[in-house]
């Protein structure tokens, strides 16, 4: 057998692992169940498919999202490792097919969403699979605790009665004690071998700043640190409007949302990591696969959901080891927009039953009936046909996909799905005679396989900007190929794609996630509580505010964060002041505010008080964030 860093050199080109990569690499080698925390950039993937080649046999990859399937699927075969994704909206004989190839194909790997589980034709060829190792990403998916729970990840125990002799490896960027313990009972691991890296980033600079401007002081961010940025925003009208603005005073900028079509996406992508553009503005559907080291500045101009996605965001700075900045602009509104956000527009059970009834109304399914059906779905038209809320609406479809009531994928305006039927011989005579066609087919031909056996889903767009025909050009002549049955074409002015994964059951269906629905919505109240201590206890350094949330013990300072540089200014606090503050602490814990409350003292005053009985190790931070004495 070759050596793990043989692999990494052929594959990666890498001439060392990153910190704990080896470790756990030598413990799935050594046949044990794993579990890696491993931060945004600690490069987990490799963790489980450096094993997988050194082994005979296919390793099954569960994973939540279609995206990260197709981008790790893409970067394997790019490295001539057989890879494939099973994605939905395939069709039986799709499915069978490709399982097929699995067994007998030689492929290394195969992505699946857990909802593919519950398929017995999926279950069943697993079974006659080879397979030398189950990992599973996002694993905090698994988790009731998680901060994305998603219960078909329950399903995946399955595998280990499938495979029993087979290990696991779980991974995740981010997880409390009580989340692992869980990922372990729920993958039934057998004394897992629990790898975490510290979530300590010394290089990294955490700032909450007070502004009322946020473009002003985005600004001047920017021109004071000049390197390249990410700027998170909270919706895709705010990506667009404040890239322009960017560019217009001379910040060579762009933009990134799930709106954005795939061609659109790796345009915007390339003039990024080139160093083209210093500023990516983007929604946080922008993360999934960003490898850029040099990142200077992360500025978020809006409160994140929670402490777990903000370290993940935040995170993609500074990966190159120098000096970065992860900066959080706040003012008075971002508590209650936060809230209205992430909480209060949190649709109840009563709405989501409305929505489902009215989703399967819409696309006129049977009670019992519409399992596995796929549909083309414009959300729009949904919303203004039965007179919903937009925004209410959307969380709505979201729980239901996360779920797994249905699958949604948000889908672009321009893109098709074709199919060719006739054959090669047929084609190439009537594209002979037909040059225009000719020349779309050759584009299609080029960039899509198996388009004589797959219906495909194609970008128009990548048309257009091949051919430089016009987008209804394009639409006319290929509808003009269908009509002859020369292809299959279908196109429509839709932005996503539904797939009901279960049965119509109107309320029955609901009723059975309700509860998990009302556990999620607490979880995220307290999650939201813990980003509004976070920005708000400028008392204690950021960087170990954010250990202790983590339950990682290290009580320094950072030194260089908001909270360190305000307290270096001031002077050292008195004897007597600490007393005071001393003395309300032995009758009870308090939280920073209330210690406030009850002295004279100003914020800056107090977070040097706090700063120093934290440094003396006379007090600790809880994790309800509040202040509480050391017995001596």
């Amino acid at each position: 057998m070759k050596h793990p860093i043989e692999i990494l050199e052929h594959y990666w080109s890498f001439s060392k692992f990153k910190p704990q990569q080896e470790a756990i690499i030598e413990a799935v080698l050594a046949n044990e169940d794993c579990i890696a925390l491993l931060p945004t950039g600690g490069g987990k993937s490799l963790c489980f498919q450096i094993p997988a080649l050194l082994r005979d046999g296919i390793c099954i990859v569960i994973s939540p999202l279609v995206a990260l399937m197709q981008d790790q699927v893409n970067n394997l075969k790019s490295k001539g490792i057989k890879a494939m994704a099973l994605t939905s909206g395939l069709s039986y004989d799709d499915i069978d097919r490709m399982l097929d190839n699995c067994i007998f194909g030689n492929y290394k790997f195969v992505y699946l969403s857990p909802e593919r589980l519950q398929q017995d034709l999926v279950k069943q060829r697993i079974k006659q699979m080879n397979v030398n190792l189950i990992a599973v990403d996002e694993a905090h998916c698994i988790s009731q605790w998680g901060h994305d729970f998603r219960p078909a990840y329950r399903d995946i125990k399955l595998l280990r009665t499938l495979h029993p002799s087979v290990n696991i490896i779980g991974l995740t960027a981010s997880a409390t004690s009580k989340v692992v313990n869980d990922i372990s009972d729920q993958l039934d691991c057998i004394s897992p071998q629990i790898f975490k890296t510290s979530f300590k980033r010394p290089n990294l600079a955490y700032l909450s700043l007070d502004c009322e401007d946020k473009r002003s002081k985005t600004v001047q961010i920017l021109k004071k640190y000049s390197g390249s940025s990410i700027i998170y925003v909270q919706n895709r009208k705010a990506t667009l409007e404040i890239s322009s603005y960017l560019n217009k005073i001379g910040i060579l900028s762009g933009y990134y949302h799930g709106g954005l079509n795939t061609k659109e996406k790796e345009i915007q992508f390339k003039l990024w990591t080139s160093n083209t553009n210093q500023v990516m503005v983007a929604t946080n559907a922008f993360g999934m696969g960003i490898d850029k080291a040099n990142v200077q500045t992360v500025i978020h101009h809006n409160l994140p959901e929670s402490l777990e996605s903000y370290y993940q965001e935040a995170g993609r700075a500074g990966r190159d080891g120098e000096k970065a900045y992860a900066v959080i602009l706040r003012n008075k509104s971002d508590e209650i927009d936060s809230k209205n956000k992430y909480i209060s527009s949190l649709p109840d059970i009563s709405y989501l039953k409305n929505v489902y009834k009215r989703l399967c109304n819409y696309f006129q399914i049977s009670y019992g009936e519409g399992v596995n059906s796929v549909h083309r779905f414009s959300f729009k038209l949904f919303c203004d046909r039965y007179k919903l809320p937009s925004k209410l609406t959307y969380d709505a479809l979201k729980i239901l996909d996360r779920t797994s009531i249905i699958s949604l994928e948000e889908r672009f305006k321009n893109s098709a799905l074709i199919k060719i039927m006739v054959k090669n011989t047929a084609l190439f005579n009537y594209l002979e005679k037909h040059p225009k066609q000719a020349l779309i087919m050759k584009v299609l031909l080029r960039s899509h396989e198996g388009l004589f056996d797959n219906t495909t889903e194609i970008s128009i767009q990548e048309i257009i900007n091949k051919t430089k025909l016009s987008e209804n050009k394009i639409i006319k002549l290929l509808n003009q190929l269908n009509r002859l049955e020369i292809i299959q074409f279908e196109s429509s002015k839709t932005d996503a794609k539904i797939i009901f994964i279960e049965p119509r059951e109107d309320d029955k269906t609901i009723h059975r996630i309700s509860k998990i629905i009302k556990q999620q919505q607490a979880l995220k109240s307290e999650q939201l509580q813990s980003v509004f201590d976070y920005i708000n206890n400028d008392g204690i350094c950021k960087s170990h505010k954010l250990l202790t949330y983590f339950e990682e013990n290290d009580s320094s300072n950072c030194g260089i964060c908001s909270s360190c540089i305000e307290s270096s200014k001031n002077k050292p606090p008195t004897e007597k002041d600490i007393k005071i503050v001393m003395s309300l602490l032995k009758k009870e814990e308090l939280s920073s505010q209330k210690i406030k409350v009850l002295t004279t003292f100003k914020t800056t005053k107090l977070s040097n008080i706090l700063t120093d009985l934290m440094d003396r190790k006379l007090i600790v931070i809880t994790k309800k964030n509040t202040y509480k004495l050391i017995a001596l």
